[in-house]
């Protein structure tokens, strides 16, 4: 078996072994202590070793077997790059890293068919990217750990480079909502836009209501409506064949719709980070997200 190694990731390596402990090798490497862990992390993945054991006393890190027999190899593959860039007289660009945070129900095969288009044309920039709910995203991106986000949010809720509406429409069997005291609802968890979207409606009806399924992922939410465990509150492009749309007649009154923003907290882009959000604009355009 053959491994490639990440320069960034050897690096980060390095840094906590000769450190002994994350916090110091992100001041080193200038790098956050989260990013920190999720490369060691993804070290580990690709080489599918442990590398480090960590002290949960102390919070000081050391390297196993397996970590030392790397680290010997690591200074060596550093120093020679190092060699290089000084033997070419210039000073090889590292890829600009952007890190983007997009919608957990949003990270299907749609987003990662378009933005591994985006690493195919932009050679010079690594991307990152991370899913999760939008409060967590957020969260993210006031902390500094992501440099721009797609969030799902109510129209309007604050500023943003681009929005897009998202049409929102009810599935589910009808009868569940007329034979059923209270309605069985098949959602996502708390802090999702589109649980709080159904609770507020259903309430309004005058029904009661209870979580009969709860999903961390879109397809959970999805395959639970399709086998009749409870009625939900999607967007519209997440509607799949099996599926039945409720209308008023069936006693579900239209929802407005909710947005997809594209945010940050840079009062500036970068060049790196601008060329992003152009490729998304434009490839969201042409999935009709207007």
């Amino acid at each position: 078996m053959t491994f490639g190694f990440d320069l960034d990731l050897l690096r980060t390596f390095t840094a906590v072994v000769e450190t002994g402990g994350f916090t110091r090798a992100a001041e080193r490497v200038h790098l956050t202590q989260s990013t920190i862990s999720q490369q060691i992390k993804k070290l580990e993945t690709n080489l599918g070793r442990v590398l480090l054991i960590r002290d949960r006393t102390t919070g000081s890190v050391r390297p196993t077997e397996e970590g030392e027999l790397l680290m010997s190899y690591a200074r060596r593959i550093l120093s020679v790059s190092a060699e290089a860039n000084e033997a070419l007289g210039r000073s090889i660009p590292l890829p600009k890293t952007i890190r983007l945070g997009v919608p957990e129900d949003f990270a299907g095969r749609r987003m990662i068919d378009l933005l591994s288009g985006f690493a195919r044309t932009s050679s010079r920039t690594r991307l990152d990217t991370i899913s999760g709910w939008s409060f967590e995203l957020r969260r993210l991106l006031q902390a500094g750990e992501i440099d721009l986000a797609l969030v799902k949010r109510e129209p309007g809720d604050g500023a943003c480079i681009a929005k897009w509406e998202e049409r929102l429409v009810w599935i589910g069997d009808p009868l569940l909502a007329v034979g059923n005291d209270p309605v069985p609802l098949a959602v996502f968890p708390s802090g999702c836009i589109y649980r709080e979207r159904v609770i507020r409606a259903v309430e309004r009806s005058g029904k009661a209501w209870r979580i009969a399924y709860s999903s961390q992922g879109l397809m959970g939410v999805q395959a639970a409506v399709a086998s009749g465990l409870g009625i939900s509150l999607l967007p519209n492009d997440a509607v799949l064949p099996e599926h039945r749309l409720l209308h008023e007649t069936d006693g579900f009154l239209p929802e407005p719709a909710s947005e997809l923003a594209l945010i940050t907290i840079a009062k500036k882009l970068d060049p790196a980070v601008q060329d992003l959000v152009d490729y998304l604009l434009a490839s969201l355009k042409a999935m009709k997200f207007t």
